[in-house]
């Protein structure tokens, strides 16, 4: 079975440790490949949004929601054009998850749950015996 994964080095912001009033995981409009593994959101209707099942590393299911705020095309002024994940605030500080932290989100062709867990930054994975040049930031997809 082909399984297809994403990771993001997780912000301040995300984390909600800013005192910010924004909620949930930032995904870039610019994430093409990540936003076509996730449901289709209706951009005709005011900040669509479906929720995500999901089953994190200690089997419990979690319910996350995928949204696309996009005030800016329904409203004047409206300034958000944005995708997130939402409702995940309270998972992520049970997990006590930093900035620095990566969160990851993969499912199985066909499946319809998502496996989410967050790796802490003290945690290294196992490594090629080549080099890391750059750390990276942002989304990425696990090949």
């Amino acid at each position: 079975m082909t399984k297809t994964t994403f990771r993001k080095t997780l912000s301040a912001n995300d984390v909600g440790s800013t005192g910010g009033h924004q909620a949930g995981v930032l995904i870039p409009k610019s994430e093409t490949e990540l936003l076509a593994f996730l449901p289709p959101l209706d951009s005709d209707k005011k900040n669509p949004n479906t929720w995500l099942h999901c089953v994190d590393e200690n089997r419990v299911s979690r319910r996350f929601k995928f949204r696309y705020y996009n005030n800016k095309l329904h409203d004047p002024g409206g300034t958000r054009n944005e995708y997130r994940f939402t409702y995940m605030t309270a998972w992520l500080r049970s997990l006590s998850a930093k900035a620095g932290d990566v969160f990851e989100i993969s499912r199985g062709q066909g499946e319809q749950e998502y496996f989410v867990r967050v790796i802490s930054a003290g945690i290294k994975e196992a490594q090629s015996d080549k080099p890391v040049r750059i750390q990276l930031r942002g989304w990425s997809r696990v090949h």
